[in-house]
C-alpha cells in the first residue's frame, strides 16, 4: 500500500473512532451502569468465556497452518497470533496482525508473495465461513436480522461513516487493484493446491469455523453471566452479523466500530441497553484489553528472538 493510501486509511479510521467515541459519550449512563453489572457477574460464565477467547488463538494458528502448505513450527505459530491479535489492536484494518503474521511465515522460509498469499487465502475461507454460518442461522431464528426503527440522525451518523470508509475504499482499490490482479491468481492457485492435501484444508476449514465459534461462544457465556436469556443460535447470529457489519470499517481490530455493531444488534434484538453494553464490555474486555500488554510482551519477545 502507497503512503498516500494509508494517510486516508488512517483519515477514515480517525473519523470512525471518533464517531465511536461520541457515540459512547452520548450513551454513557448506560455504559456505566453496564460495567457495574459487569462487575457483579457470574464468575463461572465469565470463566467459561476466557477459555473460549484463549481457544480463539489456537484456533487461528490451526487456520494458518491449513493456509501454508510447509509444516509450522507448533508453539512459535500460536505465539505469533497472540501477538498478532495484539498488533491488530493497535494498526488499522489488520495492518499490525498481517504485518507479523506475514514477518513469522517469512522467517519459517516462505518467499513474501507466499506468505502474503496464504493470508489472503485464510482471510477469504474466513469471510466464507462466516456468510455460511449465517446462512445456516439466519432460518432458525426468523425476523432476528431486521433493520430496527431509528432516528434520523442516527441514519445520517451512520450514513456519513460508511460513505467515508467506502470512498477510502474505492480510492485504495482504484490505485490498487491493478497491481493485484497477479496476486489474485496467485491466491485461487494457492486454494486449488491446498484442497488437493485434505489435512491442510481440514485444518483451514476447520480452524476458521471454530474461530468463528468461539467467539460466538464468548460472548454467548458473557450474556448468561450478565443474565441474558439469549439462546446461543441467536447469539451467534448476531455476533456475525455485527462482526461482519464492523469488518467493513477500518479500525484497529475492530474497535468502537465492532463494540457500536454489537451494542446495536443487541439492542434491535430487544436486549436492555444496560445489559447489551455489559455483554459487549465484557466481550471486548476478554477478547482485547485483557491480552492486549500480554500479546505486545510476546511480540517483544518473538522479535527479541528473531522468530519475527
Amino acid at each position: 500500500m502507497g503512503r498516500r493510501g494509508l494517510y486516508w486509511q488512517s483519515g477514515a479510521c480517525l473519523v470512525l473512532l471518533l464517531g465511536a467515541g461520541w457515540l459512547a459519550r452520548r450513551h454513557w449512563p448506560a455504559v456505566a451502569r453496564g460495567a457495574v453489572r459487569l462487575a457483579g457477574a457470574d464468575q463461572g460464565w465469565l470463566l467459561v468465556a476466557a477459555t473460549a477467547a484463549a481457544g480463539t488463538w489456537v484456533c487461528s494458528a490451526l487456520a494458518q497452518q491449513g493456509a501454508v502448505t510447509p509444516r509450522l513450527p507448533g508453539g512459535r505459530l500460536v505465539a505469533a497470533q497472540f501477538a498478532a491479535s495484539a498488533a491488530g489492536h493497535v494498526l488499522p484494518a489488520g495492518l499490525g496482525s498481517g504485518a507479523v503474521n506475514l514477518r513469522f511465515l517469512m522467517r519459517c522460509g516462505l518467499p513474501a508473495g507466499r506468505g502474503a498469499a496464504a493470508l489472503a487465502v485464510k482471510a477469504a475461507v474466513g469471510a466464507v465461513v462466516r456468510l455460511v454460518l449465517i446462512a445456516v442461522l439466519a432460518p432458525a431464528c426468523p425476523g432476528l436480522l431486521r433493520i430496527p426503527h431509528v432516528s434520523a440522525a442516527a441514519l445520517l451518523a451512520v450514513a456519513g461513516l460508511a460513505g467515508l470508509a467506502a470512498l477510502a475504499g474505492v480510492l485504495l482499490r482504484v490505485r490498487v487493484w491493478p497491481r493485484c490482479r497477479g496476486a489474485a491468481a496467485a491466491v485461487a492457485a494457492d486454494i486449488r493446491a491446498l484442497h488437493a492435501r485434505p489435512v491442510r484444508a481440514a485444518a483451514l476449514w476447520g480452524g476458521s469455523f471454530a474461530f468463528a465459534g468461539l467467539h460466538a461462544l464468548v460472548l454467548f457465556a458473557v450474556t448468561r453471566a450478565v443474565e441474558l436469556p439469549l439462546s446461543p443460535a441467536r447469539v451467534a447470529l448476531l455476533y456475525l452479523a455485527a462482526s461482519g457489519a464492523a469488518a467493513l470499517l477500518p479500525t484497529p481490530g475492530g474497535l468502537g466500530s465492532l463494540d457500536a455493531a454489537l451494542a446495536f444488534a443487541l439492542t434491535a434484538s430487544g436486549t436492555p441497553a444496560v445489559a447489551a453494553a455489559s455483554a459487549v464490555l465484557g466481550y471486548r474486555l476478554l477478547t482485547v484489553w485483557l491480552p492486549l500488554l500480554p500479546g505486545l510482551l510476546v511480540l517483544g519477545v518473538l522479535i527479541r528472538r528473531r522468530a519475527l
